[in-house]
């Protein structure tokens, strides 16, 4: 193909058909009228002689060959916006930029109030793209330049990976306030005996806490697996559940009715982790963001 011939702001039209799944939508991202993306939804279907978008009960999905086009249409333009980008003139008070960072929800929850108040006041064209990914596909998305961040803890990779300790934590149990437990140090047979939430997609639960059990021939009484922490604290308000967390985010719930106890066995401290690709280690741009988190954790400590 002669790239001559090919209108490459349709790559954005493509990616923002493929983030929104709808032509408005699609048309107010990019700032098109929505007569304008459709004759580029057009186009973009002779161009690569696929549908695209198909219409459903359900609203448009996205065909297979759109779904394998989405991850190197990002790529590719945000390859080309680093072409664009003067990293020695970069002021966070002036600059339009978005940034993208892996962040668990956990992880959410404890930084994104602060760090959005710091970046609302002195950098207010500074937009945030969070994504949760997979321990693998974060170290992926970065080699690939899909994000430009990675906050998590423990994550295998290559010297191409950057990493910096941004704050320290440890598991603790929490448990509601008005528990049969809640007023009495927590004991290894008393834990055992009880019923336990955990969340599935979190590596600090097993790594932490089932892990250092299993070494002893010991195991949780799990009744109830959920995939996120977001229904965490009001099932643990209502219920005699107990559940084991970072201490961080027992501290920020603590007032929900919840009461933290330590752990009746040795569980070693961990480190939250800021990752990065050693490519964009003299970045301008993203290192004032890795120093804004840097301040954001240190001013939200619990």
């Amino acid at each position: 193909m002669n790239l001559r011939t090919v209108d490459l702001n349709l790559l954005v039209a493509l990616d923002a058909l493929l983030t929104e799944l709808h032509v408005t939508r699609a048309a107010d991202r990019v700032g098109l009228s929505q007569p304008a993306m459709s004759n580029a939804l057009s186009r973009l279907r002779h161009l690569f002689k696929d549908e695209l978008l198909v219409r459903t009960a359900s609203g448009m999905q996205a065909t297979p060959r759109a779904i394998e086009l989405s991850g190197p249409t990002k790529q590719v333009l945000r390859q080309i916006e680093r072409v664009f980008e003067s990293d020695t003139e970069f002021d966070p008070a002036a600059a339009i930029r978005n940034f993208s960072l892996r962040l668990s929800d956990l992880l959410s929850l404890l930084l994104l109030p602060t760090l959005l108040d710091r970046i609302t006041r002195c950098a207010p064209g500074i937009s945030l793209n969070i994504l949760h990914l997979p321990p693998i596909r974060t170290i992926e998305a970065l080699e690939k330049d899909e994000i430009d961040l990675a906050l998590s803890t423990g994550l295998k990779h290559s010297n191409s990976i950057c990493a910096e300790i941004v704050m320290s934590d440890r598991m603790v149990c929490v448990m509601r306030s008005g528990h049969p437990l809640a007023q009495e140090p927590l004991d290894l047979d008393a834990f055992l005996g009880q019923r336990h939430l955990k969340i599935s997609m979190s590596p600090t639960d097993m790594r932490f806490v089932d892990d250092v059990l299993a070494g002893d021939q010991l195991k949780r009484n799990v009744s109830l697996n959920v995939p996120h922490w977001l229904t965490v604290p009001s099932i643990l308000a209502r219920t005699d559940l107990l559940s084991v967390m970072p201490g961080r985010l027992a501290s920020a719930i603590a007032g929900d009715g919840l009461v933290a106890r330590d752990l009746p066995f040795a569980s070693a401290p961990f480190n939250w982790v800021l990752y990065w690709h050693r490519r964009h280690d003299e970045n301008r741009a993203i290192g004032w963001l890795r120093k804004q988190i840097r301040i954001s954790f240190d001013a939200s400590r619990l």
